[in-house]
């Protein structure tokens, strides 16, 4: 399953609504991402290992975005915390941002706002549908602050049954009540086509996170460099998968 477990008392952040989660699967997230309007041309796929050469070449190309899924932590929670420390609030607007983030505020949503950025970012946010969900989100989020981007979020009727319709479907168990607690979250890793940057972007942080990794123009996210990042999130110190799980947003096999 999806969705991470976040007490807002911990967090400082009292949700005005909470979503059932999204199941970790690749058809459940395609769908949805398409009937918020992104082109068929693209969708989620799984990715079944980030060392094996032939595994790795049934990925089709370009990858555009990748969504990681994983079982939180203390640990987690206290590594991410240091981090955020030394970060500042991001305050960032307009058509100039080097990437769209936006900030959660929706409980248990965090698989929506992994395809929210996987899709408004990269070569992907050029595949959206005119007159669309997403469009309509897009140019209505744009040149506001991430406060102001975050209720615009909460108030779209049409994201909300979108994602409600979505969050029935896949093999697991639906839970009860959207506030049940669940312990696994969602990330993002995009490459701006501002800077050429790979980013972090999770709607729990202070912002996206720059990774400092150029990406020069015609490079996807299957470069050596990306992997080594994901494997870094995957497999840690210990050099053990704790049950993530990864998925690569790429053109449409079924195309």
């Amino acid at each position: 399953m999806s969705a991470e477990h976040r007490k807002p008392v911990e967090c400082g952040y009292e949700y005005r609504k909470a979503f059932i989660p999204l199941e970790s699967n690749p058809e459940v997230f395609t769908e949805l991402a398409h009937r918020l309007g992104l082109s068929e041309n693209l969708a989620f796929v799984d990715v079944l290992s980030l060392d094996d050469p032939d595994l790795l070449a049934f990925i089709p190309r370009p990858v555009v975005a990748y969504v990681l899924v994983f079982p939180t932590s203390e640990k987690y929670h206290k590594e991410k915390q240091t981090d955020e420390d030394r970060r500042k609030e991001y305050q960032g607007s307009g058509p100039d941002e080097n990437v769209v983030w936006f900030r959660q505020t929706i409980y248990s949503a965090c698989g929506l706002y992994g395809i929210l950025h996987a899709v408004s970012n990269g070569e992907a946010r050029a595949t959206i549908k005119p007159g669309s969900t997403l469009a309509d989100i897009l140019q209505k989020a744009e040149p506001l602050t991430p406060k102001s981007r975050a209720l615009s979020l909460e108030d779209s009727e049409d994201l909300e049954r979108a994602h409600a319709a979505a969050a029935q479907k896949g093999d697991s168990a639906v839970p009860e009540h959207p506030e049940d607690e669940v312990d696994y979250h969602y990330i993002c890793f995009v490459k701006s086509t501002k800077n050429g940057h790979l980013y972090q972007l999770d709607g729990d942080r202070k912002g996206p996170v720059d990774l400092e990794i150029v990406l020069k123009e015609g490079t996807d996210l299957l470069d050596d460099r990306v992997l080594a990042v994901l494997r870094r999130f995957i497999y840690g110190e210990d050099g053990i998968n704790q049950n993530f799980s990864l998925m690569a947003l790429a053109p449409s096999l079924d195309d």
